[in-house]
């Protein structure tokens, strides 16, 4: 049965919720088919896919192409698309335009934008009065990563603690159905947690988040430009590709690929 807004809002306090993000086809149909809660298209494929320095190239067309082939695999899961740098900054009606073409054109169930300032607040809510429904994510947001002084933690000391409950506060109220925490101290991650009703999904904040969500080649053990404290490795892909794709540069070349097994009569 497809989880629902509803659904994933209902495991706040009782059960933890599973994310990660996707960007293709098989990897999607993979996590759908092992019960992962939610897939997140994240414009984190632009680093991870594209080989761009940071998420701010990624484009409307890009996150809609990828969101289109995630949403294909997925018959569980609720699929969240990115909105891409720019594409909600210009209005609240702007962001509208944009988010639904994602839904409509790509096939999300709901979208994520960065930031709790008011700004960011109005986007929300009137995406969420339109029908569109939002996860908000603050703390660490990559795509304005060079304004906060690079991808460290946010939210140590007291004032900019308080900013990050007054953000995900606001947030709550412009109607979010749940929030990307990342990079905030634990403490503070559990404190929010406990504040907002809707469930918080954490990146770098701990275990008293109602969620997590990690990104999908971190995981795997992929080598990137950043690897974060944060990362969990349960896999070295990297390592076995570059294992596998050894061994068969090596049968090329001598000859022992493809074998008459392997051939037509």
């Amino acid at each position: 049965m497809k989880l629902t807004i509803k659904s994933i809002s209902q495991k706040k306090g009782r059960e933890k919720i599973a994310a990660l993000t996707a960007y293709d086809f098989p990897f999607a149909r993979i996590l759908d088919e092992i019960g992962m809660d939610i897939i997140l298209v994240g414009d984190s494929l632009g680093m991870v896919l594209l080989g761009y320095q940071s998420t701010v190239p990624v484009t409307m067309r890009e996150m809609i192409h990828h969101t289109k082939a995630v949403s294909r695999a997925v018959k569980r899961a609720l699929v969240v698309s990115d909105m891409p740098f720019g594409s909600y900054h210009a209005s609240a009606e702007h962001a509208f335009r944009n988010a639904k073409r994602l839904i409509q054109e790509g096939g999300a169930d709901a979208v994520k934008l960065e930031g709790g300032q008011a700004p960011m607040a109005k986007a929300a809510q009137t995406l969420v009065r339109g029908g569109i429904p939002v996860m908000g994510h603050i703390g660490m947001t990559p795509q304005t990563a060079s304004f906060l002084g690079g991808y460290k933690v946010q939210g140590r000391g007291p004032k900019e603690a308080r900013k990050l409950l007054e953000e995900a506060q606001r947030l709550e109220e412009a109607g979010i159905f749940s929030l990307v925490l990342e990079c905030v101290p634990f403490r503070l991650a559990e404190q929010i947690t406990k504040k907002i009703s809707c469930p918080t999904i954490g990146i770098g904040a701990g275990p008293k988040t109602d969620g997590q969500i990690l990104v999908l080649h971190d995981l795997l053990g992929f080598e990137g430009p950043v690897r974060p404290r944060f990362v969990r490795r349960y896999a070295e892909f990297e390592k076995e590709a570059k294992k596998a794709f050894g061994r068969y540069l090596a049968d090329v070349r001598s000859g022992r690929f493809p074998s008459l097994r392997e051939s037509f009569e």
